[in-house]
């Protein structure tokens, strides 16, 4: 039994939780009342509390302080989704609480447990009960009465989960939405599988990642035999595109070349992973597309040999001299604008109305706080303001105020149609203080719907849902699940006009063929027959439809 917690126990802990976690992210997601396909809960809490992961699997016997503030440093900057950023606020509170300290006990742990849940409190505007905030703040509240009694750590953990488990349980009383639906809080739930993990390490049972053959985050070269490596050198580099040429041809270049082959792509870069003996001719026809900034190329076969010696395999991440970080870009202008989207045509809008930068995501791909970053920091200007343009961004974009010298300025968009019309009312004359008020009042005259899928079975306010029907969502509420998208587009559109409204803004998705979309734009034609209706291929991912109305 451990009766202190020092670096090496704390790193063994955060990892075992790490892993509790990713095995059980899609129970969490499913707890999700809404049955919309989007950056679940699970998904973003796993994905932020592995950011951590990452750097503490590289970390070789930190002190407590150090794998404190390693971790919180990660997850800070790893947040994805309003649930991975409480999460890592409550891991920046125990970072402050265990600060210089080589080890500490029962009573530690439960400091730490509080003062993440002050940081948590602090951060949200208006904390809502029957949350995650609730379950840490209920089991922070025991763990301090159980320390004080027995230093113990372990049992402390104990009272701490116990005291949880009772709060989550109680959630669905505290939440109306939840008391519909029948479920617990996804993010409550999310945290007592985490302290469950490290309890589970403190007891000496560590958990591990999901084993061969599940589903992982990154590659893990442990899983390989020689066999199994079928070309050498694993590749992976950044380029920077200097033309709007696709990079198609390259794509398929590399698919002849190697293996293993994925590329993210936004519309300023992309980023390449391949399996390949001749890395050299990768990266030269790389450069036919743009700049090369950033290269990494390891030998698995030479890793796979240290492994199997019981060797630490070597990795480019163990140089002395890190990769610098690409500078931050010196003003050149007082205002700009960064925007989270999905599809080219969402991205061709936003840079039409001066959006500097755009970052690929939204549903089912919520950017971290760091993707936010970067693309400030990218940003040639003074002033940055940020369109998240997705509830759940918000949090995330928020937490990037403090880690830049350009002042940000988040506008709380909730929607796509939203992010839109607030750029529409940017006036770069104004003072910043009166832009944000014309951008964040501008927001509230716009009706946005969205026609998507259920993402699984589900009973939402008296409606039987099943998987695969469409979707009709009216300001973020519910209006109709159904089958036939006709139906729906017609339904929205008869609600449109017995509002009035002049200006209708139709974006269709990557899924909607074009005489589908005429038939939408006939639809709200024939129903609002006096307003300006403009239909635009957005190329979204998710979403059939976004429908702004004014």
């Amino acid at each position: 039994m451990n009766m202190t917690i020092d670096g090496a126990v704390y790193r063994r802990m955060l990892l075992s939780a790490a892993a509790s976690i990713e095995r059980n992210q899609e129970a969490l997601n499913e707890l999700n009342v809404f049955p919309v396909p989007d950056g679940d809960t699970g998904t973003n809490m796993s994905m932020t509390f592995n950011t951590a992961a990452q750097d503490l699997r590289r970390a070789d016997n930190p002190t407590l302080t150090k794998a404190a503030d390693m971790a919180a440093s990660a997850m800070l900057r790893g947040a994805r989704g309003n649930s991975g950023v409480i999460l890592s606020l409550l891991f920046r509170g125990f970072s402050k609480a265990l600060k210089g300290m080589e080890e500490t006990d029962g009573a530690g742990l439960a400091a730490a447990i509080n003062a993440g849940v002050d940081a948590a409190y602090k951060a949200v505007m208006k904390p809502a009960e029957g949350t995650i905030l609730t379950v840490s703040r209920l089991s922070g509240v025991a763990a301090a009465e159980a320390a004080a009694e027995n230093p113990d750590p372990e049992t402390t953990l104990v009272r701490a989960i116990e005291a949880a488990k009772e709060a989550l349980a109680d959630t669905v009383n505290q939440n109306p939405v939840l008391k519909k639906a029948g479920v617990v809080d996804a993010g409550g739930k999310g945290f007592v599988v985490i302290l469950e993990g490290m309890l589970s390490s403190l007891r000496g049972q560590d958990i591990e990642p999901p084993a061969e053959g599940e589903t992982r985050q990154a590659a893990d070269f442990a899983a390989l035999t020689d066999e199994d490596i079928t070309f050498t050198f694993d590749t992976v580099f950044i380029v920077r595109k200097t033309s709007d040429a696709s990079i198609e041809p390259f794509r398929a270049f590399l698919g002849s070349i190697g293996d293993s082959l994925v590329i993210g792509e936004d519309d300023d870069a992309f980023k390449v992973h391949v399996h390949t003996d001749i890395p050299g001719t990768a990266l030269n026809e790389a450069q036919k597309y743009g700049t090369l900034e950033l290269a990494k190329i390891e030998n698995m076969r030479t890793q796979y040999e240290d492994m199997a010696a019981g060797r630490k395999p070597q990795s480019t991440d163990d140089l002395e001299d890190p990769v610098e970080e690409p500078a931050v870009a010196a003003p050149e202008k007082y205002y700009g604008v960064v925007s989270v989207c999905a599809g080219e045509g969402l991205s061709s809008v936003f840079k039409d109305l001066g959006a500097d930068q755009i970052i690929q995501g939204g549903q089912t791909m919520n950017p971290s706080t760091d993707d936010i970053l970067k693309a400030i920091n990218r940003t040639p200007a003074e002033i940055v303001y940020v369109l998240p343009n997705n509830k759940n961004i918000i949090m995330a974009a928020e937490q990037t105020v403090p880690l830049t010298d350009k002042q940000v300025i988040v506008i709380p968009s909730k929607t796509v149609p939203q992010g839109i019309t607030a750029l529409l009312n940017f006036d770069p004359e104004q003072d910043a203080e009166a832009n944000t008020a014309a951008m964040t009042e501008s927001m509230a005259a716009v009706t946005t719907m969205q026609i998507t899928y259920a993402a699984r079975d589900s009973d939402f306010d008296g409606r039987e849902i099943h998987q695969g029907d469409y979707l009709g969502l009216y300001n973020g509420g519910l209006l109709d699940t159904t089958p036939d998208l006709q139906q729906l587009l017609a339904d929205m559109a008869a609600r449109t006009a017995a509002s009035g409204c002049e200006f209708i803004n139709i974006f269709y998705g990557a899924d909607i063929a074009e005489d589908q979309a005429q038939e939408a734009l006939r639809l709200f034609t024939e129903a609002c027959p006096g307003a300006e209706i403009n239909l635009l291929s957005g190329g979204q991912p998710v979403y059939y439809y976004l429908i702004s109305a004014e």
